[in-house]
């Protein structure tokens, strides 16, 4: 769910994210990335121009059309119609005969959806990497958006994605633009970390 008092930039305009720049090293080289509310494609320049093929989803027709220039996108509501790359049910496991496509990084900023948490974990593919971050409560006392709806709670991103391995977590106030976030960096652990007697090295 994006606010609509958000600003172009908050929307998907300008620069990418520091907190994406600071842990795009983590995505496998020549990684699949899916930017998730990808507006007009920020995080979709910046994957492509470092060679990975970049996905992005937007219900808006208008970045859709603006974010072409990177890579695919697809305009879908992911809110309120299905899930564009297969959805998982509790019994489904992670097969290819499945159909479900996964992704070596999922990138998501500026937007919440909470029924959707588990898909967004299960579109990380093994050694993917999951880069989050969105407002947080405590934002409503500095600007929009101020919706408890569209603000996440203290710790939920780490309890939503729990089945991932945590890399770095923040929480807290960021004064350019004033703002409250949460920021997370996720990992799934691939085959040969878990076959691997040495811990895998995530660089920070």
């Amino acid at each position: 769910m994006i606010d609509p008092s958000l600003t172009p930039l908050e929307h998907g305009l300008g620069p990418a994210s520091p907190w994406v720049q600071r842990w795009s090293h983590l995505v496998p080289p020549k990684g699949t990335v899916l930017d998730l509310a990808c507006g007009h494609g920020r995080h979709m320049k910046w994957f492509a121009e470092k060679g990975h093929a970049v996905t992005g989803i937007d219900r808006s027709a208008d970045a859709v059309q603006a974010a072409t220039q990177f890579g695919e996108v697809i305009l879908a509501d992911i809110e309120n119609g299905p899930w564009p790359f297969g959805t998982l049910t509790s019994s489904t496991t992670l097969t290819i005969e499945n159909r479900v496509r996964q992704f070596d990084a999922v990138v998501i900023t500026n937007y919440l959806w909470r029924p959707l948490f588990a898909q967004i974990a299960h579109s990380v593919a093994p050694s993917g990497v999951l880069l989050y971050e969105t407002f947080a409560l405590g934002n409503e006392s500095v600007g929009k958006p101020s919706n408890p709806d569209f603000l996440l709670r203290p710790g939920e991103l780490l309890h939503a994605f729990e089945s991932l391995r945590t890399i770095a977590f923040e929480e807290g106030f960021l004064e350019d633009p004033p703002r409250f976030v949460q920021r997370l960096v996720a990992v799934r652990p691939g085959l040969r970390d878990a076959a691997s007697p040495m811990p895998p090295r995530y660089r920070l």
